[in-house]
């Protein structure tokens, strides 16, 4: 409330001093009444009763009815006391706007012997004068202070016009940010390398009585998600040092000059508070590769990045700073960047294991309120692939789903959907039209019959003819474990699982109607038989790389994606695509046929039930034919 009554006053002060300005100025000169030499009190110009022309009052001169002249305004208007023959020779006054204070009438009035008097004009104190001419200038440079003191108030305002090369970094002697380490889950080694950094801060004679230096820069390097970000809030918290944070793009601006000035004035704060940590997320934004100019328009962030290394590692060292930097594209940041001294470490943040998202969950599940029945562990295993943002915003997801269904506790049956909506998208509504929902249902039987009775397939877990996203139908498959190396037999159980949505259609309807269904599995087809071709040397050609080494623009390097291999080497890997796709479309097409009246049946209950669990259907599917053993890996959580 304060504030506002000072930026009131602020803004009326000079708005009160102009209008006693402007009433002094223009007013002051009228307000008394003016006075003849007679010491007669005349009235104002502005209450004379009559006006006279100026001819008349010439003729009034010639004539001897005026008695007394009163000018004012250096000449330009008089107030006249002349006797009127027709009013009794009454004395009447008049006002008479005179062409100026002219030698002639002057010595007329002389002359004719009629008193007169000059009123010279009231001027205002020459104080006055000058402070009217510098009241616009002053209020023009009042009302600038006035929006620079308000504006650098708010954060990010265009007060802060004035300071574009001083850091954006965001400063805490200790930063609280409520994460600890014990709050990190799923990047054990992660968090083991960077708890040797906070140990070093907390206790640097540890390291030092054997000879170790601390380490001036971490660099946190995985796939969006991991927990980059968590684990610097979980350093920042254990650490107890200052610490700054900022985003790698603020560095960037469109001024010259600004970027190096705001790693320098960076550096200069740390240097103030060291020892201190800097965290700077997304460093790709300034850190990427020089020389990706085209036409020198790179120039400003490479000079930008130029400063970053010379502060990180040049002339004058910077002890007791230590930068981490987090990323999740390493392949485009400058080697100068990456080499000891600068980033002494690199460390891994991956998509966590079994454990690691088994243990992901317990954390994230502590203030969510779960079925009894519920293990995480279930969770774990159903979740393969998922990074702790995932299985963070899957849990938030199946709560959400348990207070719109106004259950008290979370249930198996909201995490599948939970599920099924992170992957797939939201639900739809189930399908009408009779033909439309058979032929769906043939083709999601066909990915579930191949998937099923290919050995070396994953196993299936659901299939429904219910919508979801783009897709009219899905079949879920869930590996036991996470799978780290694929075999050649595995790869080829997928292309033909991918094949056998359109090996149903092929057999049940013939070639002639089946459908676009399979556009995204032909897709997926095609890219699994190119890489096991040209990426892991499992065809014909031999075990040798026949991918092309290409080059992004923006690294620099080429203007146009380039390839080593030779025209005739080219069609010999289409050659062996086409045959070893074709190869796997015979045999799923024989097992499909095969198996016509199991999923015949099949498809009768789907249209019916339109979700099928995977142990059902394999329990459908042993009715008519024997399924084999899939190798089943054993996990332990302890």
């Amino acid at each position: 409330m304060n504030q506002r009554w000072r930026l009131i006053a602020l803004w009326l002060l000079p708005i009160g001093v102009a209008l006693i300005l402007g009433w002094q100025i223009l007013g002051g000169g009228q307000s008394e009444s003016l006075k003849s030499t007679t010491g007669t009190t005349v009235a104002p110009r502005n209450t004379a009763v009559a006006r006279m022309s100026y001819g008349r009052f010439l003729d009034y001169i010639e004539s001897g009815r005026v008695t007394n002249v009163d000018i004012y305004e250096g000449g330009r208007n008089a107030v006249v006391e002349a006797v009127d023959p027709e009013l009794d020779n009454r004395v009447q006054r008049l006002r008479v706007d005179l062409p100026g204070l002219a030698p002639e009438l002057i010595n007329t009035l002389k002359e004719e012997g009629i008193s007169f008097d000059i009123h010279p004009a009231k001027t205002s104190p020459p104080a006055l004068g000058v402070l009217g001419n510098l009241l616009f200038p002053l209020l023009l440079i009042g009302g600038l202070i006035f929006l620079a003191r308000r504006s650098s108030s708010m954060p990010g305002g265009p007060g802060q016009a004035m300071q574009f090369g001083k850091t954006k970094a965001r400063f805490a002697m200790e930063a609280e940010t409520g994460v600890k380490f014990d709050d990190v889950a799923g990047v054990t080694e992660a968090k083991q390398d960077l708890q040797e950094v906070v140990t070093f801060l907390k206790q640097p004679e540890r390291f030092t009585s054997v000879g170790a230096r601390i380490p001036k820069g971490v660099l946190l390097v995985g796939p969006p998600g991991t927990g980059k970000t968590l684990l610097a809030k979980a350093i920042a918290g254990e650490a107890g040092v200052p610490f700054f944070s900022l985003s790698g793009s603020e560095f960037v601006e469109m001024f010259v000059g600004v970027g190096a000035s705001r790693v320098r004035d960076l550096f200069k704060r740390a240097k103030e508070n060291s020892p201190c940590l800097i965290f700077i997320d997304e460093i790709d934004a300034v850190g990427r590769q020089r020389g990706a100019g085209i036409g020198g328009g790179n120039d400003e962030r490479e000079q930008t990045l130029n400063q970053l290394l010379t502060e990180m590692d040049g002339f004058e060292g910077n002890s007791g700073i230590i930068i981490i930097a987090a990323t999740n594209r390493p392949d485009v940041l400058d080697s100068a960047l990456m080499r000891p001294g600068r980033f002494d470490r690199q460390v891994s943040v991956d998509a966590p294991d079994i454990k690691g998202r088994l243990s992901i969950l317990k954390v994230h599940s502590r203030n969510k309120k779960l079925a009894e029945e519920l293990s995480l562990e279930s969770i774990a295993r159903r979740t393969p692939g998922f990074t702790g943002a995932d299985l963070a915003n899957l849990l938030n997801e199946a709560a959400i789903l348990t207070a719109r269904r106004r259950k008290s506790s979370i249930t198996i049956t909201e995490i599948d959907d939970a599920v099924d909506r992170i992957i797939a998208g939201m639900e739809g509504q189930p399908l009408t039209d009779g033909k439309s929902k058979r032929l769906i249902a043939y083709h999601e039987v066909g990915h579930a019959l191949i998937g099923t009775l290919v050995k070396d397939h994953d196993p299936v877990q659901k299939v429904t003819v219910i919508p979801r996203g783009q897709a009219k139908g899905l079949t879920w498959f869930s590996p036991d474990d996470d799978q780290a190396l694929i075999s050649r037999a595995q790869l080829k159980a997928r292309i033909m699982g991918a094949l056998g949505g359109r090996a149903a259609e092929d057999v049940v309807f013939g070639r002639a109607e089946v459908t676009t269904g399979a556009g995204g599995d032909i897709q997926q087809v095609a890219s699994m038989a190119r890489q096991m071709v040209t990426r892991f040397g499992m065809s014909d050609l031999g075990p040798v790389s026949l991918e092309g080494d290409s080059q992004e623009v923006f690294l620099g390097r080429d203007l146009m994606n380039r390839s080593d291999i030779s025209d005739s080497i080219t069609n010999k890997i289409d050659q062996k695509v086409r045959e070893m796709v074709k190869d796997c479309y015979t045999d799923t097409y024989e097992i499909v046929k095969r198996n016509r009246n199991a999923m015949d049946k099949l498809v009768n209950i789907l249209i019916e039930k339109e979700t099928m669990e995977g142990e059902e259907f394999c329990k459908i599917l042993s009715e008519f034919t024997s399924i084999p053993e899939k190798e089943r890996t054993v996990h332990s959580l302890n």
